[in-house]
């Protein structure tokens, strides 16, 4: 029995220790992969719990490897998009203002009725409320609501995120018709010699611009698109 509660005790001291360096995130928002990690880890923490002729260290050594392993991925997925995406997926709109993407529903292996239930369950009960619903990589629904009062004339925008953590977001430099170059020139006017001084940037339809730098205050701008864009 001693023996037992010794092998509980310091494996759970080992767990807490993993589970507190891969980060303070909660399952609803944990990444595919974190997920996968987290649940093998509780599994190979209860083997030599359940049996006691099964050395501790047995479970140890996966666990720290498993710790490792989402430490690293973690990292990765920070500092390459492509990896991110290999590892993470992408987040796409199945809601947008042509109503739903059926095309994007598919990808994801979703119905309209599981679309309707996480409307429902995000605080929404009629979808004519929503301009834009995305899908987050973790699984969550993101909404833009859909401005209906006629006296507060604005339209619902839906940025899209053009640079994390020094990098381009290709993809939606496209969407949003718009380029490296005049981005950078909004950049150079606040005083950012380069992209890799951003810590996070989005745009708008409208071509309203949120920056966020690393190093300083945010600010906001105005940059070129194309009418509307394509989101």
């Amino acid at each position: 029995m001693l023996i037992i509660f010794i092998k509980s005790f310091i494996i759970f001291v080992v767990v807490l220790i993993a589970v507190r360096l891969m980060g303070k995130r909660t399952i609803s928002e944990m990444q595919p992969f974190e997920l996968v990690i987290t649940l093998v880890i509780a599994e190979v923490a209860c083997i030599p719990i359940n049996d006691p002729y099964i050395p501790f260290y047995s479970s140890i050594v996966p666990i720290v490897t498993l710790s490792f392993l989402q430490i690293v991925l973690s990292f990765v997925a920070r500092k390459s998009l492509w990896a991110r995406r290999m590892i993470s997926g992408k987040a796409l709109i199945v809601i947008d203002k042509n109503g739903i993407n059926f095309e994007n529903l598919q990808k994801m292996n979703m119905n309209v009725h599981d679309l309707i239930e996480t409307v429902h369950t995000s605080g929404y009960m009629d979808i004519n409320e929503i301009e834009y619903a995305i899908i987050e990589t973790n699984g969550k629904m993101s909404v833009v609501e859909r401005m209906t009062d006629p006296t507060k004339p604005v339209p619902a925008l839906l940025p899209l995120i053009l640079i994390v953590d020094g990098k381009w977001n290709d993809d939606n430099l496209k969407k949003a018709g718009t380029t490296e170059s005049a981005v950078n020139v909004v950049l150079h006017k606040n005083g950012l010699k380069s992209v890799k001084d951003v810590l996070y940037a989005d745009v708008r339809q409208d071509g309203s611009m949120y920056v966020s730098p690393k190093k300083s205050k945010f600010f906001t701008a105005k940059v070129a698109v194309s009418k509307g864009g394509s989101w």
